[in-house]
């Protein structure tokens, strides 16, 4: 028999009659014959109203609150967990739901933001093997010491892809309201398409960089373990977007997707002294207090002796961040600190511009058209970044994915 660990997010689940009809897909697996593990998320806006319950009592300044933060927030997919399983099993599908605690999923202990280390299959499989459809939480795992733990938002990807590795299933669906992965934003761009298949490499990209579909390490870890992931939609019973290998096909065409985040801000340290270490002096901090920089731009003075070092955080980091440079100010001795939350990153990504040049430059030539201002930007080998004002995300996004013949053909009858 076939493994396939089934993953259903916030939208798929959130009222009763969502939950029975995500329940529909698990019954068509189950009859199939295949063993099944379901990992749900929290029934849409649920884990907001707990982390809102969270910020009235705390500001969350150490671990300790964030590990009670962590009690709280993972309560949502134990809910969706429960009344999951119950519904199968008045369907004639038996089925137990599970915590990550009692499975257990070992985590760091990173609170709010863990990363999954272990993960014991003994439990699962011995209720597997006797018949029954494991329903586990998603978002959550715990600690070696016992304390439960939350993999930041979207973390139910992550650990449905961790458990499908873990397990070797044969697949992971992961299921949403999207029907698959797209060149571009739906809601903003008219004229999208659906992607058949997407390589692991551009699909972290195109998760790194804002794409909502799936979280980043949930990619990360498909790519390390070779897990077959497939997007799909709850609502239907299309085929998704399946997360392939790289291979000669994918690179005829120069871009396969543009992506883009909101959840950006800016951090300008001027007139810092230009010298060996200062870097680690300001992004050594930051890293201790688990924060992520992105985009890092540095300008030295015409002398020499200053520098000033602009990069991105998410704007839920942005608190954190400025706490942690002005703890060490005496140390950096910058002249002044300047911050901006109002800006956006866009990024074109495709494994094709490996072999395609002149990207950079359609992608310059064309925000400049719209009179659009570059602030920062970063590239790999698959993508280029830029970080502009928020206001003209939409314009550039709709701008790009034209420029790059992304835009569906529409046949004329």
């Amino acid at each position: 028999m076939s493994l396939i660990v089934m993953k259903f997010g916030g939208t798929s689940v959130a009222t009763i009659e969502r939950i029975m009809n995500a329940a529909r897909h698990v019954k068509r697996e189950v009859e199939a014959g295949h063993q099944v593990i379901v990992n749900v998320s929290a029934m849409a806006g649920i884990t907001d109203q707990l982390v809102g319950y969270v910020r009235e009592v705390s500001d969350l300044k150490d671990i300790e609150e964030y590990a009670d933060y962590d009690v709280v927030v993972s309560t949502g997919e134990q809910v969706t967990a429960g009344l999951m399983a119950l519904h199968l099993r008045s369907q004639g599908i038996l089925a137990r739901a599970w915590t990550g605690w009692q499975i257990p999923i070992i985590t760091d202990g990173a609170h709010s933001k863990a990363r999954v280390e272990e993960i014991h299959t003994e439990n699962i499989m011995k209720s597997i093997e006797a018949g029954r459809v494991a329903v586990v939480t998603g978002f959550q795992g715990v600690t070696p010491e016992g304390r439960v733990t939350t993999l930041g938002r979207g973390g139910s990807d992550t650990s449905a892809v961790a458990l499908a590795a873990a397990f070797g299933a044969d697949r992971c669906d992961i299921y949403t309201d999207v029907d698959g992965v797209y060149t571009c934003d739906p809601r903003i761009v008219e004229g999208v398409r659906k992607l058949e298949r997407v390589s692991y490499e551009e699909m972290l990209e195109m998760a790194s960089l804002g794409a909502k579909v799936l979280q980043t390490r949930s990619v990360e870890i498909a790519m390390n373990h070779n897990v077959v992931l497939q997007v799909r939609s709850t609502f239907s019973d299309a085929p998704g977007t399946l997360l392939v290998k790289e291979d000669e096909a994918m690179e005829q065409q120069r871009i396969t997707g543009i992506a883009y985040s909101r959840d950006e801000a800016r951090i300008t340290l001027s007139g810092v002294k230009d010298k060996p270490g200062v870097s680690a002096a300001i992004f050594g901090p930051l890293a201790e207090a688990n924060i992520n920089v992105d985009m890092i731009v540095q300008n030295v003075t015409p002398d020499g002796k200053v520098t000033d070092v602009t990069f991105t955080v998410t704007r839920g980091d942005l608190k954190n961040a400025l706490r942690a440079l002005e703890a060490v100010k005496d140390v950096l001795e910058y002249q002044s600190l300047h911050t901006d939350a109002k800006v956006a990153k866009l990024s074109v990504i495709g494994v094709g511009m490996r072999s395609h040049a002149g990207v950079a430059q359609q992608m310059f030539e064309t925000l400049a058209e719209k009179n659009i201002n570059i602030m920062a930007i970063t590239t790999s080998e698959i993508k280029i970044s830029v970080l502009i004002d928020e206001s003209y995300i939409e314009l550039a996004l709709r701008a790009l994915h034209t420029a790059y013949g992304l835009d569906a053909v529409v046949e004329k009858g």
